[in-house]
């Protein structure tokens, strides 16, 4: 028996397993979102696209505020079965179980010994509020702990798409630790969330070694970022052209403003290699930066790592990280372990040639 499978009952409601729930909960903001944008005439889809607060973690939109709304309703429900932790961006850590009387009340922390759910119920809000291309709803489940969970809690992963409005199918990646990842396609139902199933199937990563014709991105969120994260990717690229005589005219660029969206697309084999290094170069400029947070990764990384994509923090270790709303992630992610074993090298000595290092990243 895999030791995660035997730990499971302790943390999963014997009436709604933790993971049912997450599901449940992708398709709601499905449906949630969808219609939110459907509905939508012109000057409506524009306040959906405005700033509407700044959150525990990050800015929020119009179109996150019904989305918020969905995820309060979902964790009071499932909080009068048994007690729960949920992470979102707008609000950081809650923590709430049943009062005795058939509602919901706050609890005092972690120790419950109930799961706990990091979600970002939009990752990819600029992109799907323009109706530019899909976003995701990411959801992490951790096992319970006494103090707050980190990355290496996380024991399943629900990433689900959220498709643009022209999209009449979507995927859904369900990652359990040490059980592997399935990729479902499913069509929209007539409410915008996901209808009946058109396929399923366990997701392995190739075992291939592309890097020409294949898509290399470093990703460039900030502009004012661009110029030292260019720096480390013209050294990168000139050490493939220079020790693997790789041809850099067949190496494509792609900005998906994602951090959910570059893992499916690793676990899809469409990326061959992604490296997100903001946090790193705001450091070494002394600026402050737009960065990946905990929760846009946390259910995303259990489905990549089932997958075999190889997933790494800028100095090559294992990407680990706490879960809330302030940690900055930089990380490297590879298509397979024969790309990371190629790839690497090149990118950890492109890092120390453009600039010092200053701390962790």
């Amino acid at each position: 028996m895999n030791p995660d499978q035997g730990d499971q009952p302790r943390f999963l409601h014997s009436d709604e397993p933790a993971l049912l729930a997450a599901e449940r909960l992708a398709d709601r903001l499905c449906a949630v979102v969808r219609g939110a944008l459907a509905g939508a005439d012109e000057a409506e889809r524009l306040a959906l696209g405005r700033p509407a607060g700044q959150g525990a973690g990050d800015i929020s939109y119009g179109l996150d505020v019904p989305a918020e709304r969905a995820i309060e309703g979902w964790a009071e429900a499932l909080a009068r079965r048994g007690p729960l932790s949920l992470l979102t961006e707008e609000t950081g850590w809650r923590h709430l179980g049943p009062d005795g009387q058939g509602g919901v009340r706050e609890l005092g922390g972690f120790g419950h010994g109930g799961p706990a759910f990091v979600i970002d119920p939009i990752d990819g809000t600029r992109n799907l509020m323009a109706d530019l291309r899909s976003a995701y709803s990411v959801i992490g489940i951790a096992r319970p702990t006494a103090a707050a969970p980190r990355s290496g809690d996380l024991i399943a992963g629900v990433v689900s798409e959220l498709p643009a409005s022209d999209g009449g199918r979507a995927r859904r990646f369900v990652g359990r630790r040490g059980l592997g990842c399935i990729e479902e396609r499913r069509f929209l139902g007539s409410d915008g969330g996901l209808g009946a199933k058109l396929s399923e199937r366990r997701l392995y990563a190739d075992g291939e070694l592309r890097l020409t014709h294949a898509f290399l991105p470093f990703f460039r969120y900030a502009p004012d970022l661009r110029p030292g994260i260019a720096r480390v990717e013209a050294a990168f690229f000139e050490r493939l052209e220079r020790h693997e005589g790789l041809d850099t005219r067949a190496c494509f660029d792609d900005q998906y403003i994602c951090s959910a969206g570059h893992l499916v697309l690793l676990m899809r084999g469409l990326y061959r290699f992604v490296a997100d290094l903001r946090p790193l170069v705001a450091r070494r400029e002394g600026k402050r930066s737009v960065p990946t947070k905990p929760y846009d990764l946390a259910g995303a990384l259990v489905c990549a790592r089932e997958v075999g994509v190889e997933l790494t923090d800028l100095s090559g270790a294992p990407l680990e990280f706490p879960l809330d709303v302030h940690t900055p992630v930089g990380y490297a992610g590879y298509a397979n372990a024969a790309t990371r074993a190629r790839l690497e090298p090149h990118l950890l000595a492109a890092i120390l040639e453009s600039g010092p290092l200053r701390g962790a990243f």
